[in-house]
């Protein structure tokens, strides 16, 4: 028993022991964390600028041809040649298709004959009525038919010239519709022909905007489908009046399309670029904070008391978007700095260390196509 009692106070006297010395460690650590500093966080900063925005007004639209139409066949008639290859390009008057003109062909030659024979019935009647053994009347009707042999020949020749069609405008070609042999009929399509160098860009802005337009005004624009460049155009026509279901007015701007980039019937981003222009305070868009209770940005000042710099965060009410930058419409004063880069690792009044050696470059029409 005696030894158990022995035993018993041995292991109380070593938890003691133990339970002492976790102690004393634990209250080393309390005191270390007491005295312990953070170290500063490392961010980039930019100071907020007063910038000149212009001012735009923003549509969507879609692009229209200068000129465009289907070409069609003006007579029936079987194709004989076909001259083009769909997508090329075409000048005015270049020859499309021939059609068969073998029955008009040989129509020509009687009336061309009935001409012939008209004019000397003419003339003979022409003599005699000089010598007065022909009547006035006699001379008319000589007149009238070989006026109308003329005419009825001419006819004809017409018809063989519309069995050659041609391209009516300058401009690029769609997909042939014809072959060689096909049987057209008047007013079957034959191929598209487009003009897409100047193009339209037609779009409709609300009627409030209306004392803002005005001729000339440039229009920049932009098309997924070609990614990375901006079409700088004129408005060239406004309607002149008000879409009573929509009230919205439509308006027509011009676009060089050189690089031929840019096809009818594509949807199109549009600006408006109005004369005038705004001055605000702006910061890039990675300076602020966005949260469902406010959004803010992170202002670095002088610590009280203290050497070194803290964040302070400042709750800001943001405007429009330009670019990489976003417009302050309260909050913040021009040549305040802000953090641009780290402020997902900031809290109200941490202690920062500014390193703006890799800050990116920020700009109101930066290049996606950048590296």
């Amino acid at each position: 028993m005696k030894k158990y009692a022995v035993s018993i106070a041995g292991l109380l006297l070593l938890a003691g022991v133990i339970i002492g010395i976790k102690a004393m460690q634990i209250g080393a650590m309390i005191n270390a964390g007491k005295t312990m500093v953070m170290p500063p966080t490392v961010i980039s900063t930019t100071v907020v600028e007063e910038q000149e925005w212009e001012i735009t007004l923003s549509s969507v639209g879609s692009l229209e041809a200068v000129q465009g139409v289907t070409v069609t066949a003006d007579n029936p008639g079987r194709v004989t040649e076909v001259l083009f290859n769909g997508g090329s390009e075409v000048k005015a008057g270049d020859i499309l298709i021939r059609q068969d003109v073998s029955s008009e062909q040989a129509q020509l030659r009687a009336a061309e004959a009935s001409v012939a024979l008209a004019k000397t019935n003419l003339d003979r009647t022409t003599e005699l009525l000089k010598k007065r053994v022909a009547s006035q009347s006699q001379f008319d009707s000589a007149d009238a038919l070989y006026k109308e042999a003329v005419a009825n020949a001419d006819n004809i020749r017409t018809s063989i010239s519309k069995k050659t069609v041609k391209a009516p405008f300058n401009g690029r070609l769609g997909i042939r519709l014809v072959n060689v042999g096909k049987d057209l009929g008047k007013g079957d399509p034959i191929v598209s022909l487009q003009e897409v160098n100047p193009i339209y860009v037609n779009f409709s802005l609300p009627q409030q905007d209306l004392p803002y337009l005005s001729m000339g005004l440039v229009v920049r624009v932009k098309s997924d489908a070609v990614l990375g460049k901006t079409y700088t155009g004129e408005i060239t026509a406004i309607n002149p009046e008000v879409d009573p279901s929509t009230r919205s007015v439509r308006v027509q701007a011009t676009l060089e399309n050189e690089d031929h980039a840019l096809l009818p019937g594509m949807f199109a981003d549009v600006k408006v670029v109005l004369p005038e222009s705004e001055k605000v305070l702006a910061v890039p868009a990675t300076a602020i904070a966005y949260a469902t209770y406010g959004d803010s940005v992170f202002v670095v000042a002088e610590q009280e008391n203290e050497e070194g710099l803290v964040a302070q965060q400042q709750f800001v009410q943001i405007g429009k978007a330009r670019g990489d930058y976003v417009a302050i419409d309260v909050g913040v004063s021009a040549g305040d700095q802000v953090v641009s880069g780290g402020v997902f690792k900031l809290r109200n009044g941490a202690a920062v260390e500014v390193n703006n050696e890799n800050t990116p470059e920020f700009s109101l029409t930066p290049d996606p196509s950048d590296s």
